[in-house]
């Protein structure tokens, strides 16, 4: 039993000691975390092109990541036009007030990013939802099993903005710089004509109820 005993003792400290140097060394060199977008997407996705590791469930909705900062580099192929389309572009009349509401869909990793891009061109308010959307994306098929999977729900973050005073052209660009990647699923823009602004609490309307909030 003594003679056990010992050999379990060696086997058990020899499996500490070189357990603990293989997982030092990985973690120096190649790590062992996993990214914060690969966490926000999940290992299902990011490791095995699977939405979900059970397909007979809708993916479960991450949470925000508020600490992601940084552009991220930009990896993919896909032009910047396809990546972050922009459906309608109004024109600016410099003579009238207009108003133009930016309707931005993108990634929730992206969020901080993009809300720290619009304070710095001047947008001081902005409305956040947390969104579910879904469809295939272009050129990039997924299959579960072998078969093909046509249509997933995904977290995404839409920001609705107003402009007047900001040009819509330096909102736009400045969130396309943002949310770039060169990967299909980047986001998209939507811009939309306003017609009257109307601030509840003073009774302004048009352009002076606008100036507070952008």
């Amino acid at each position: 039993m003594g003679k056990q005993a010992l050999g379990l003792a060696a086997i058990l400290g020899w499996t500490a000691v070189m357990m603990t140097l293989t997982f030092f060394l990985l973690k120096k060199t190649v790590g062992l975390r996993a990214s914060k977008e690969e966490e926000i997407k999940g290992m299902d996705l990011t490791e095995h092109g699977l939405p979900s590791a059970y397909p007979d469930f809708a993916p479960a909705v991450a949470g925000l990541d508020y600490g992601f900062e940084g552009v991220p580099a930009v990896t993919g192929d896909t032009p910047v036009a396809e990546a972050v389309p922009v459906r309608k572009v109004p024109a600016f009349d410099e003579g009238t007030p207009k108003f133009t509401k930016v309707e931005i869909i993108c990634k929730e990793v992206r969020f901080e990013a993009l809300k720290n891009a619009m304070m710095e061109i001047g947008i001081t308010g902005m409305t956040v939802s947390h969104v579910l959307g879904c469809g295939a994306q272009k050129g990039r098929p997924e299959y579960y099993r072998g078969v093909p999977v046509e249509a997933n729900l995904l977290p995404k973050i839409q920001v609705d903005i107003v402009v007047s005073k900001v040009p819509v052209r330096t909102v736009i660009e400045t969130a396309k710089k943002v949310l770039y990647t060169g990967h299909i699923g980047d986001g998209k823009i939507f811009v939309y004509d306003v017609e009257n602004v109307v601030k509840v609490r003073t009774g302004e309307e048009g352009y002076d109820a606008l100036q507070d909030v952008e």
